[in-house]
């Protein structure tokens, strides 16, 4: 017969080589769950500091050309106002409104020097908004500005007071862009 114990099958280990094995991958996970684990704890609990800066540009002022009317205007009478706006700025540009520029001209308003004896008081301007959606002015490519053609209808309106010597005068309707 054989040093067997009766009681263990013929395929199973003795109980000490089972017990190593056991212990040797038990700490084989051990050792990999710290090592995981401390790499972990690196990587999250790192700490570090530092500053950091940015600046923007200063945008440059778009350019109104001097507004006209698009057809003669008449005592009692309305016209669209036309003008170009120019943008030298990287990025497109959105004006909200055009209103009139009181710093210039006659309150707002010139008048050729044939007409100089058109009294420009006669003239009013009424704000625009194009719906309240403003204008995209493109932006500048390579080294040319991006600029649109603006028409704003029935801006510019001439009391029925107006003198004859406003007869075939040419007017300028200087504007302002509002945001």
């Amino acid at each position: 017969m054989s040093a067997r114990n009766s009681y263990e099958p013929a395929h199973r280990k003795p109980p000490i080589q089972r017990s190593v094995r056991a212990r040797l991958i038990l700490a084989t996970i051990v050792v990999a769950l710290i090592g995981t684990g401390g790499v972990a704890l690196a990587y999250w609990g790192g700490s570090g500091s530092g500053t950091g800066t940015a600046t923007t540009g200063t945008a440059a002022a778009v350019t109104l050309s001097p507004g006209t009317p698009a057809l003669d205007l008449y005592p009692g009478g309305q016209v669209d106002v036309t003008l170009t706006v120019s943008n030298p700025n990287p990025t497109i540009l959105v004006l909200g409104s055009l209103a009139l520029d009181t710093t210039q001209g006659a309150s707002g308003f010139g008048v050729d020097t044939a007409h100089a004896a058109c009294a420009t008081a006669t003239l009013t301007f009424t704000p625009q908004t194009n719906a309240g959606a403003g204008w995209n002015v493109p932006a500048m490519t390579s080294t040319t500005d991006g600029s649109v053609a603006i028409t704003l209808p029935n801006a510019l309106h001439m009391s029925l007071d107006a003198a004859n010597a406003c007869q075939g005068a040419q007017f300028t309707v200087y504007l302002a862009a509002g945001s």
